[in-house]
């Protein structure tokens, strides 16, 4: 800091002996003096500056950006000029990624400037406002978007543009290689924008542990970025796009291989250490993978996908990081709650007179469980709100308060861990008196503690609050609509059905709102019900309550012998199971085709005991010009034939 604060003067004196001057980073950027209040560093190996320099323009906002010193930044420019003609290509193609891509320029050997984003945070300060292995949960960032974006339109206008810039994220680190991607490396905006900072390591030159490679996944996707586009820890139709955008994206790439690769051959000449032979360029190369059709690298890509939201090892090197940049955090960075857009006092709020815990509600997004109604008197005459709470974020604010003040001053809080199902309703009313006595004995503790601006802010009403005090549900009724849904049987399934050189190719992409089930009888009719209706009578999805093991599988009728059998592989635990495998059909003339249906089943796999048939649905051949490819969207039911 001190050595900071020397080279401020420095730059002061600059700007006192020549007025103003223009910025490397963009001739526009026309600049008067420096602000030192506004000026520090980062924590990372090059320790960069942060610098604010004063706008000439007086109605002009002050001017942000990151000086670095000791990286090579024209591998960085190298890399955001190559994400810059992928957005293009894309754009052009009708394909807007919602990339943010920001300015870098070098300026010498070894060091430049970089454009500052305004509005965003990096992964790891997102993560570890739910403590140290935040990186392990689910909900960190669904939660912080939805602290900045409180109204229901926002949010959902964030998640779409989080969908968008994640699926272009994924493609473009993977063809140009990026690694070192650890959580301090990836940031995100409060308008959902996700984009990658700090090139230092591209093209496969991953960072070493030893004889083991930092970045084990294909590229970063995790289980709390799924949970954003999902909407909850299941997998949703939203997940079908974000799959169906990677694919289309990467597709569009790779029809420009060729200028990748000469682009790149371009600079291996220039002296960039990571781009020096044609090893480097291989790697995209193999990336692209060219010679691939558009429906191999689809299913390619797809199983990219899953292989990364699959890694521990990402959620570990997150993990690694966390603890790693422990030793910079200040002592005096007080602790905040996750789920409050800003602090609350007592001076701003008012003193809070009394508490009760009036009772607990059913929610159903983003997720089902149990919140907590709290009625919150302050001593002002009349004053009278009420806030609603989860367990979870009780704990949270348990757990920070454990931050600032010894056990000894604090309520012993009720344990997380119950027998049987945490959600049930016995739980809850159980968990309800226990929260009671808990944040009861929290405003009668010692000033220090009660008076504290954790309290303060916890018990203040957040948007979510207000807007619920108006439009709530009564909890029966939420589980009435709950309920019958899970009675209805259908579903549909994501098809593409081409025809070329005697060969039928299907391409099983996605299914959609699998709620039904029937047992399979040996691959025969199906059975009619016990009081006669027709197969497929509305039943719950399995009979244990779980979701299912789902798979596809197909056949050409008229096929006695059933050597037309084909399958996919099985997806777990899902109602909205993605795919992309190409089931073919080799040596069939058209003629044939013509005659032929195909009879598409969807199943769940269940071990030892019998598959459980999900849905099916029958398509004429002969009703499709298949001249062309046919995709679309076939509705699951009964045997009656399929339509798109």
């Amino acid at each position: 800091q001190g050595i900071l604060r020397e080279g401020l003067e420095d730059v002061k004196q600059f700007f006192k002996a020549h007025g103003s001057c223009r910025l490397p980073l963009s001739p526009s950027l026309l600049v008067k003096g420096i602000v030192p209040r506004d000026c520090s560093y980062f924590n990372s190996n090059a320790v960069p500056l942060k610098l604010s320099f004063q706008n000439v323009d007086p109605l002009g906002e002050n001017i942000r950006v990151i000086f670095k010193c000791g990286d090579d930044l024209r591998q960085d420019m190298l890399t955001l000029q190559m994400i810059r003609i992928m957005n293009k290509i894309w754009v052009q193609e009708g394909l807007d990624m919602r990339m943010v891509i920001f300015r870098c320029f070098s300026t010498g050997r070894g060091r430049g400037m970089v454009e500052m984003i305004p509005n965003a945070e990096t992964l790891r300060k997102i993560q570890v406002e739910h403590g140290v292995t935040g990186s392990f949960k689910d909900r960190p960032l669904a939660d912080w978007l939805q602290k900045h974006n409180p109204e229901e339109d926002e949010y959902e206008k964030a998640v779409e543009n989080f969908i968008y810039s994640c699926a272009g994220c994924c493609v473009a680190t993977y063809v140009l290689g990026i690694c070192d991607r650890h959580n301090d490396n990836i940031m995100l905006k409060t308008t959902g924008h996700m984009f990658h900072i700090d090139f230092g390591r591209f093209l496969g030159h991953a960072q070493m542990f030893g004889n083991i490679k930092r970045d084990r996944a294909p590229f970063v996707f995790t289980s709390d970025m799924a949970y954003v586009i999902n909407g909850g820890d299941k997998p949703s139709s939203r997940f079908h796009d974000f799959v169906d955008l990677c694919c289309q994206a990467y597709n569009l790439i790779r029809k420009h291989t060729h200028l990748f690769l000469n682009l790149l051959g371009l600079m291996l000449s220039c002296g960039i250490p990571e781009l020096s032979d044609l090893e480097d360029l291989k790697y995209v190369y193999d990336a692209l993978r060219p010679q691939d059709s558009d429906a191999d690298a689809t299913t390619y890509f797809t199983r990219l996908i899953e292989s990364s939201l699959g890694s521990v090892a990402t959620k570990l090197n997150f993990f690694i990081h966390n603890l790693a940049q422990m030793k910079f955090t200040g002592s005096d960075a007080r602790p905040t709650l996750s789920f409050a857009p800003r602090t609350h006092t007592l001076k701003t709020s008012g003193r809070i007179r009394d508490v009760f815990l009036c009772r607990h509600e059913r929610v159903f997004n983003p997720s089902k469980g149990y919140t907590y109604v709290v009625k919150v008197q302050r001593e002002s005459p009349g004053e009278v709100t009420f806030v609603q709470r989860t367990f979870e974020e009780f704990q949270e604010l348990h757990n920070k308060l454990r931050l600032l003040f010894p056990s000894s001053l604090l309520p012993s809080f009720p344990s997380r861990f119950v027998i049987g199902r945490s959600r049930g309703e016995a739980v809850a009313e159980r968990r309800k008196e226990e929260l009671n006595g808990y944040i009861w004995h929290l405003i009668h503790a010692a000033p220090e503690v009660a008076e504290c601006d954790l309290i303060y802010t916890f018990f203040h009403p957040l948007p979510r609050d207000e807007k619920a005090a108006g439009t709530n549900p009564t909890p029966k009724l939420a589980d009435a609509m709950w309920a019958r849904s899970l009675g209805k049987v259908g579903g549909e399934v994501k098809l593409s059905i081409s025809y070329k050189n005697n060969k039928l190719f299907i391409m099983v992409m996605h299914i959609r709102g699998l709620v039904g089930a029937r047992w399979e009888q040996g691959g025969g009719p199906s059975p009619r019900c016990a009081h006669g209706a027709p197969p497929l009578c509305p039943q719950p999805p399995l009979q244990d309550g779980n979701d299912p093991d789902p798979y596809v599988k197909t056949y050409l009728l008229p096929d006695p012998q059933k050597t037309t059998k084909r399958k996919t592989k099985v997806a777990r635990k899902t109602c909205n199971p993605t795919y992309n495998e190409m089931l073919v059909y080799d040596g069939i003339p058209r003629g044939d085709l013509e005659q032929r249906e195909l009879r598409l089943s969807v199943l769940s796999e269940e071990g030892f005991w019998e598959n459980i048939l999900l849905g099916e649905v029958g398509i004429r051949l002969r009703d499709l010009d298949l001249a062309q490819e046919k995709m679309g969207w076939f509705a699951l039911g009964s045997r009656g034939h399929g339509t798109l």
